[in-house]
């Protein structure tokens, strides 16, 4: 922003914050106008402006706005890197429970992916509920010749729900064609 004193509508609008957002750091004592116009608007000078560019900045990172107001008081209890590094300890306790939290998603998403390969019927399995309702290799063989013939998308479809590799696929629907 230039030099000039504004108004904090002028410097919401500057800076991307809204004049409600302004004018709560007023009430915080965190961004005081340096004084006020003849209207008794709040004007901002540009000692102003620089101020609340480095609130902006320390709120990026995550301070809350006590401890801004502390790091940019001149009372010098609380310095800025006794702050920061509260902050980085803080952020890595975050990442850790994140990374906590992915992992835990990660396992029950396997342990789900798990359980479906568990429900999902196999080609062996299917072979074997065949041979145990009576079906000997033959009769297997007519299965597929009958089902390729009458409905062959469909008969795709359950190759491929049995897990089938697509070239075996292949080879089964044009020998059951072919027969």
């Amino acid at each position: 922003m230039e030099s000039k004193d504004v108004t904090v509508g002028a410097l919401a609008k500057a800076s991307g914050l809204a004049r409600s957002t302004l004018l709560y750091y007023d009430r915080l004592g965190l961004l005081r106008p340096s004084g006020r116009n003849r209207a008794s608007y709040r004007m901002y000078s540009q000692a102003d402006v620089d101020r609340l560019e480095q609130i902006c900045v320390y709120r990026r990172m995550g301070i809350p706005l006590k401890e801004i107001a502390r790091v940019l008081s001149d009372s010098g209890d609380t310095s800025s890197a006794t702050i920061l590094k509260r902050r980085l300890a803080s952020l890595e306790r975050e990442i850790n429970d994140l990374r906590r939290q992915q992992r835990c998603i990660v396992d029950i998403l396997q342990q789900s992916e798990l359980r479906k390969e568990d429900e999902m019927l196999t080609k062996e399995r299917w072979t074997a509920v065949m041979r145990a309702a009576g079906l000997d290799d033959d009769a297997m063989h007519n299965w597929h010749i009958q089902f390729e013939k009458m409905e062959p998308d469909a008969h795709q479809e359950f190759l491929e729900s049995l897990g089938t590799e697509r070239d075996e696929i292949d080879r089964i629907r044009e020998w059951a064609r072919k027969n």
